[in-house]
């Protein structure tokens, strides 16, 4: 009789097991993306970039030079010498650029430099700018006067 009673509670708690499971319901799984790049919230981006920051142990070693080597009186220097330069080689062009666009040939003397504008074959120009202080110079060819 114990193994009909037994029998009898194991197929009661199966039954019992077999409602509950049939009250369950499934819904479909949906995706939603996190991240905006993939067509995630917007407002998901500030959040993941500073995690990302925050993960980051890698140093920009050009960025790391810049910034630790020069002074901010060093790289105010620098910007107003490169400003200076830009306004003369404004000026040497002028001089040696026609009304129609052309190189005219000839020679340009400023304070350090003298560039020398020359005709060469095949109506090529050639550029040589000399440095009087170090001697140093550069050439370089423009091909049709242009």
């Amino acid at each position: 009789m114990t193994n009909q009673k037994t029998f009898t509670r194991i197929l009661l708690t199966a039954i019992a097991n077999a409602g509950l499971i049939g009250g369950a319901y499934a819904s479909p799984l949906v995706y939603e993306p996190i991240n905006p790049t993939f067509g995630g919230n917007p407002a998901n981006g500030p959040v993941l970039m500073d995690q990302a920051t925050a993960q980051n142990k890698h140093q920009d070693p050009s960025l790391a030079s810049l910034t630790s080597s020069q002074s901010t009186l060093d790289q105010f220097n620098s910007q107003l010498q490169q400003a200076i330069l830009s306004r003369v080689a404004s000026s040497v062009t002028s001089s040696i650029v026609g009304t129609d666009g052309s190189l005219k040939p000839g020679t340009i003397n400023t304070g350090n430099f003298s560039i020398n504008i020359a005709q060469i074959a095949n109506g090529n120009l050639q550029v040589t700018t000399t440095d009087k202080t170090s001697g140093a110079s550069t050439t370089f060819v423009v091909s049709g006067g242009q």
